[in-house]
């Protein structure tokens, strides 16, 4: 493979296909922040904002100011998101919205997860790290330390079930977390070793409750004790591209720390859900969810191919290889690289499609909604060019 062609193709879809189409598209000149409810061509399908994406697009931009060129475009969007989060996205109790309208008023809290603070908090340290703002790294820290009394004080956090007839805890939140210590290292120094010893809690929760050796799978749900919930639809589900993003996590984790254990974790996840989620009867991609016991599954697109997996299984399969230096995860790479060209791209307006049913036809045109936006795409062209660099491929 010329590495060095899909540096340049993959650099050349993101500043020049992917950013662009947000950055005329979705940016709001009016009020600030980001609209994500777009057509095939741009246009504007819902003017609500997605908060979860206020955070995200966020990090973003100042991903791309930070690793990939210093535009003043870039810079701007930054700025005005974190002006619009600031002052739109959190209500009075310190925890933050949804939904919130094109003038920032609110439309939805849910307040059973955390995960709009998690996608502020990354975007508050890396906004840190390209203008020197260090109170943005201090807002950054403080809202993981509410995050934190939030997912650990019980009754706070509205269960989707009773937790007094059927308690369980999910992998989503220390997988998530493990991202956003990560972000928040890079741009606190000072909190290197309270974030090594958190990061090392959540991988511990990971492998002793989520990673399972004897049914070959990442559960989705367990009970508190790490039971297998068997006799339940969530307690049986996989989702292979949640898992194989954590798995990238955990082995980048393990390249930065120089943790051979850590990186057989990550290597493991991904070979089981390569296994469980590629889809070899209709041409290939990561199908969204399997089912432990290979028993039927519930969801109407449970096998459906969305977008992000298959960004996850691109940067991960492309570490594996830059570890490993093993053929199977090149061919990998390339299986999923060719899929997503084959179909995700629109060479047409930009951006990909997000949506696909199994036999590969598509099944809405759209470009964004509350949870498609700038983030996933654009950090997964960013990681694989970062990987190439970073060893030397």
């Amino acid at each position: 493979m010329d590495f060095l062609e899909v540096k340049k193709n993959f650099s050349y879809e993101l500043t020049e296909k992917v950013l662009p189409f947000w950055l005329k598209h979705g940016m709001d000149s009016v009020n600030g922040g980001i609209y994500t409810c777009l057509d095939r061509d741009g246009k504007l399908l819902d003017t609500d904002k997605s908060v979860w994406f206020q955070g995200r697009a966020l990090w973003t931009f100042c991903a791309a100011y930070e690793k990939i060129e210093k535009r003043k475009e870039y810079l701007d969007a930054a700025t005005s998101l974190v002006k619009f989060i600031d002052s739109h996205c959190f209500d009075s109790d310190g925890r933050m919205f949804f939904k919130v309208t094109a003038d920032g008023r609110p439309v939805v809290k849910r307040l059973r997860y955390f995960f709009s603070e998690t996608f502020a908090i990354i975007g508050y340290a890396a906004y840190s790290r390209i203008t020197g703002d260090l109170s943005y790294r201090d807002k950054a820290f403080k809202l993981l330390e509410f995050v934190e009394h939030l997912r650990t004080t019980k009754g706070i956090l509205i269960p989707k079930v009773n937790p007094e007839t059927e308690p369980s805890i999910a992998f989503g939140g220390p997988m998530i977390l493990l991202n956003v210590l990560s972000e928040l290292r890079q741009s606190f120094p000072e909190k290197e070793e309270w974030c090594n010893s958190y990061m090392a809690k959540l991988l511990t929760e990971v492998e002793t409750y989520f990673v399972r050796d004897d049914l070959k799978c990442v559960l989705e749900i367990v009970a508190p004790d790490g039971r297998f919930l068997k006799e339940h639809y969530d307690g049986r589900i996989i989702n292979p591209g949640h898992a194989i993003e954590g798995a990238w996590f955990i082995m980048n984790e393990g390249l930065i720390k120089n943790d051979d254990h850590l990186i057989k974790l990550g290597l493991k996840m991904l070979d089981w859900h390569w296994e469980k989620g590629w889809d070899k009867e209709y041409g290939g991609g990561i199908i969204q969810y399997r089912d432990a016991l290979d028993l039927p599954l519930s969801e109407y697109h449970q096998d459906m191919k969305f977008w992000w997996p298959q960004c996850e299984a691109a940067i991960a399969t492309l570490m594996a290889y830059g570890i490993t230096k093993d053929e199977k995860y090149l061919s990998w790479f390339n299986e999923v690289n060719k899929y997503i060209d084959d179909r995700f791209v629109d060479n047409e307006y930009g951006e990909w499609y997000g949506y696909f049913h199994r036999d590969g036809t598509l099944a809405t045109r759209i470009k964004g909604n509350f949870y498609k936006g700038p983030f996933h795409i654009p950090r997964m062209y960013m990681k694989c060019i970062e990987l190439i660099d970073y060893f030397n491929l």
